[in-house]
């Protein structure tokens, strides 16, 4: 019988090889074992897709910022850039709705601040900024020309 270590191993490495071995375990009626699996599963799952939130909201928080601190060097894929973490974090959430508003927030200020420490970097200079408002972030349109 795999023990608990074995099953959080199997899930981080493979989320594809422990949903097969719960399969297997299902079809030898091994209920016990694959409840275990299973649990290990969701729980791999939801960190993936909270990694994944994360990084997306830190990747977006990071061109906003820029483009507030740069408005000369605006760019096109900017635009793209953050339209697409915009799509990324609504797709994470469409697929597990516990990554919501709230769970957003719990993390914004980490997000932020390390957003503000990529963008720096990558413009060479300090912005002043302590943080961004959900309509920065979530709802201002960014464009470099006007949409009728």
């Amino acid at each position: 019988m795999p023990t608990k270590q074995d099953w959080e191993w199997l899930a981080a490495g493979s989320e594809y090889q422990t949903a097969q071995a719960i399969q297997q375990l299902l079809q030898e009626e091994k209920w016990m074992e694959a409840t275990e699996g299973l649990y290990e599963l969701i729980e791999s799952m939801g960190k993936s897709k909270k990694l994944a939130l994360t990084s997306q909201l830190t990747r977006l928080m990071a061109y906003v910022i820029k483009w507030k601190c740069q408005p000369k060097l605006r760019s096109s894929s900017w635009i793209i850039t953050i339209r697409s973490a915009r799509q990324e974090i609504a797709d994470i959430q469409e697929e597990v709705p516990s990554l919501n508003r709230n769970f957003i927030e719990s993390i914004w200020d980490k997000c932020f601040n390390r957003a503000l420490k990529d963008a720096e970097d990558e413009m060479g200079k300090q912005c002043e900024f302590s943080t961004l408002s959900w309509e920065e972030v979530f709802a201002e349109e960014y464009a470099l020309f006007k949409r009728n």
